[in-house]
């Protein structure tokens, strides 16, 4: 699909270059005319002839861009769009499998020292951390250390 879309942008875009190409030519042109003239009546060919379409050609020019470029957007967000729908449908596969295995199922707690959070020991907060060290019952007791909201540690207690 974004191949047949670009196939019919990329003209667009050509053509507006051509177009803003041709009427630059067509301005220096006119303007190399109107400066070898010194009366105003010699120099209305020029302006009429050359500087007049090669200002018109450069808007059209311009109005091509513009709209080539929009489009050539309009289709990456499409593109982008439909790969985030199959990516997606993707994880809501993966997401289905992973909600049936809990995150952390360990029966010891861990806290790393100057934390406000203890964690079951597989919890990915503190997993492999040399750091972490086992939980100090009366910092939990106290009410210092609140259960991680990731691995619920609070449920091993039940």
């Amino acid at each position: 699909m974004r191949t047949a879309r670009l196939r019919t942008v990329r003209p667009v875009l050509w053509a507006g270059w051509a177009a803003l190409a041709a009427g630059a030519v067509l301005c220096v042109l006119g303007w190399y005319g109107v400066s070898g003239e010194r009366y105003a009546e010699r120099q209305l060919p020029y302006l009429a002839s050359c500087t007049i379409p090669g200002a018109a050609l450069i808007v059209a020019g311009a109005i091509l861009l513009t709209h080539g470029r929009g489009a050539l957007a309009t289709a990456r967000v499409e593109e982008l769009y439909a790969l985030l729908v199959a990516a997606e449908a993707d994880d809501a596969e993966e997401s289905a499998e992973a909600a049936a295995v809990p995150l952390a199922v360990s029966g010891d707690l861990l806290m790393v020292p100057g934390g406000t959070l203890w964690h079951r020991a597989d919890c990915p907060l503190v997993a492999g951390k040399a750091e972490a060290v086992p939980v100090d019952a009366k910092l939990v007791a106290n009410g210092e250390l609140s259960p991680c909201p990731i691995c619920e540690p609070a449920e091993a207690d039940d």
